[in-house]
């Protein structure tokens, strides 16, 4: 099978990796960076450049970019791509990619699929693009109604080949408002967390909550804040419940009131266990 990866930065470069060393396809390559396109033809990452002509010959075409462009790349080169090729995005955003792209897959003969590998590492770029990136990891996707089973049986073992552990189907709307809260609303809080005064002050007192606290919040401002406003609304809802119960705590300690405070943690302390009993569900 030839597939065609399009942005070869941390996660594209990843999926080609991965492809490479441990799968017999053929994959064709793209990037804006002619520095990377020589790195990863150096590194075999990529047997071939992916050209608009070769879009033709490609099985798979995977969009490893930011949501815009992402869209974009497609309505620009609908007409070029292979019918009956399964084209599928890697963007933390669904509905703002799918809506528009499941309409100009079917006008021009080709499957669309939104996809979100739950994978990641706090640096950017195809120079930490790793084969293991996605070892156990979760791949999201969000098909069309309609998908075939023999299709999505198809996606699921291909993405197992991978290396990731588990392939959950849900639909856009549904992966906006998740993951709202499970990414996008933790880069937000650690972003804000760091901003105190007090984080200049840690050398010597800092251990592993800080680290865990503000591990995302070396980020990418432009493709975050891109995200974000792609997914504005599930956000702001999270955002919403989340300073509400943060006034909890602090009318709380503000009050004295021990026995209010005690049972906001315990309270947070079950959630978080109920939260890991059902994680570790098959």
């Amino acid at each position: 099978m030839n597939i065609a990866v399009v942005g070869l930065g941390l996660i594209g470069g990843s999926i080609a990796k991965c492809i490479k060393k441990l799968t017999p396809h053929t994959v064709l390559g793209m990037d804006v960076s002619e520095q990377v396109m020589y790195k990863a033809r150096l590194l075999d990452a990529i047997d071939l450049e992916l050209t608009a002509e070769r879009l033709a010959i490609c099985d798979m075409v995977i969009v490893a970019t930011w949501p815009k462009t992402a869209v974009s790349y497609v309505e620009q080169n609908a007409a070029l791509i292979k019918k009956g090729a399964i084209v599928i995005d890697v963007c933390g955003v669904k509905t703002a990619i799918c809506e528009p792209l499941w309409k100009i897959a079917d006008e021009n003969g080709f499957l669309f699929v939104g996809g979100h590998p739950m994978a990641g590492i706090e640096y950017s770029g195809f120079d930490h693009a790793l084969a293991t990136l996605f070892q156990n990891a979760s791949m999201i996707l969000t098909p069309p109604k309609g998908t075939d089973i023999q299709t999505l049986d198809f996606l699921k073992h291909f993405w197992r080949e991978l290396g990731f552990g588990r392939v959950v189907i849900t639909t856009p709307e549904n992966h906006d408002q998740v993951i709202a809260y499970t990414s996008q609303l933790a880069h937000v809080v650690s972003s804000a967390y760091v901003l105190s005064p007090s984080a200049m002050e840690h050398h010597g007192f800092s251990a592993g909550s800080f680290k865990d606290m503000t591990r995302v919040a070396k980020l990418n401002e432009d493709m975050w804040t891109e995200l974000f406003f792609c997914n504005r609304e599930p956000l702001l809802s999270e955002l919403d419940i989340f300073m509400e119960n943060l006034q909890k705590y602090r009318d709380a300690l503000a009050a004295s009131d021990e026995e209010a405070m005690r049972v906001l943690l315990r309270t947070g302390r079950e959630h978080k266990e109920e939260a890991n009993r059902k994680d570790d569900e098959p």
